[in-house]
């Protein structure tokens, strides 16, 4: 009796799970049906890919009134032409990744899993075998973060800054009932701000739900954040949305966290292994840390590759009690604002600097500020740019205007 063909035992088996009942198994029994239906869904999305490369190899799509193959395979699955395309991919990207290739084959990762580690190993060779191990025991959302964050640091800070400008993008439309939707690709010093202050925004909003109605809130959070976002786009809210609701960021969160190497912070810029990221943002460049926005509140944390240095939190508009404290003038005369380098009794044209830079871990405060006129500060420039901290020197300046 002639061996089932691959197509036989196929239709058999999609006749078992037609016929299958759950009701007839306990919780355990059902557990372990699932895992193992799991695996068998990973090994049949890779045989599955396998066989459209043959097909399309073939030209055998074509015979089935189709002359795309990834239209024909999107048909045949039910799913999206970009669906088909990408395991098709995959598939044929396995001869790079042997070891992935087993392991689809074998139903111990997903489709999407196996695609995301040939693409990292492709762009930073040697990532393969630290991928396939998070992603035998961890979800897809994993792979994708280690994956994204393996790809970020291997691109030069610059580059990667570059690209990212390149790449950014904002788009709306209106669904069918009338609602304006949206979506945007954002640079990570833009786009992690910004959702910082969102998340900010909405956690208050839950709480404040909460608190009115004494248990978990009615809406949903996607709900709340929309009406913490519309908040945001008020104009004259603009002061109170990142900080205490009274125009200042007295004790609110920081929009950016930055960690730094100091080493490269002095420099001016980073030597490989000197790694500086936005905390839930990846890498940024140290040009990009100069040229931040001056709506953005900045938590500063330098380290020396092994202990953090400094901490200093940088809010780029002075609050109301600083202006006030430094609009009187120095002690003891309390006279107004004038340029603090001896001798020198300009009052006109002053820019605030910071006496110890950022680079060192100079805080916005009333210590650390210090009003120069416009010689002086570039006198002041032209001496950091000697001793090395020109960067740090022209970013300071940005950071606290007066």
């Amino acid at each position: 009796m002639a061996a089932p063909t691959m197509g036989e035992v196929a239709r058999q088996f999609r006749e078992v799970l037609v016929s299958w009942e759950p009701g007839v198994h306990s919780g355990d029994e059902c557990a372990a049906i699932v895992e193992e239906l799991a695996r068998v869904e990973n090994a049949t999305a890779a045989a599955r890919a396998r066989g459209a490369v043959r097909v399309a190899e073939c030209r055998a799509h074509r015979a089935r009134g189709f002359t795309d193959v990834d239209e024909w395979l999107a048909s045949a699955s039910g799913s999206t032409k970009r669906d088909a395309k990408n395991a098709m991919n995959t598939a044929r990207s396995m001869n790079e990744c042997p070891d992935t290739s087993d392991a689809w084959a074998n139903g111990n990762v997903s489709t999407e899993q196996a695609e995301e580690i040939a693409r990292t190993e492709r762009e930073v060779p040697g990532s393969e075998q630290e991928l396939l191990g998070l992603a035998e025991g961890s979800n897809l959302g994993a792979v994708r973060e280690r994956g994204r964050k393996r790809r970020t640091e291997a691109i030069d800070p610059e580059k990667l800054r570059e690209r990212q400008h390149a790449a950014r993008e904002c788009k709306h439309w209106r669904d069918d009932l009338g609602m304006v939707c949206g979506s945007f690709r954002l640079a990570p010093s833009v786009g992690t701000a910004f959702a910082n202050r969102l998340d900010r925004l909405t956690d208050a909003r839950w709480r404040a739900a909460r608190r009115e109605q004494g248990s978990r809130p009615a809406e949903s959070r996607d709900a709340l954040m929309a009406d913490a976002f519309a908040e945001m786009m008020q104009p004259n809210r603009a002061g109170s949305t990142a900080g205490d609701g009274k125009g200042t960021r007295t004790g609110a969160a920081a929009d950016l966290v930055i960690v730094q190497d100091a080493r490269a912070a002095r420099r001016g810029h980073a030597h490989p292994g000197e790694v500086c990221h936005i905390v839930g943002g990846g890498p940024i460049a140290q040009s990009e840390i100069e040229a931040l926005g001056a709506d953005v509140f900045v938590k500063a944390v330098l380290h020396d590759g092994e202990r953090v240095t400094h901490v200093a939190h940088y809010g780029r508009n002075l609050t109301a009690a600083q202006r006030t404290a430094r609009g009187i003038g120095s002690p003891p005369e309390f006279d107004g604002r004038k340029c603090s380098e001896p001798g020198c009794e300009r009052r006109l044209g002053l820019e605030t600097d910071h006496v110890v830079p950022f680079s060192e871990g100079g805080p916005t405060s009333g210590e650390n500020l210090a009003d120069l006129c416009g010689p002086h500060h570039r006198a002041k420039s032209e001496r950091d740019r000697r001793s090395g901290r020109a960067r740090a020197a022209r970013g300071d300046a940005e950071r606290a205007p007066p």
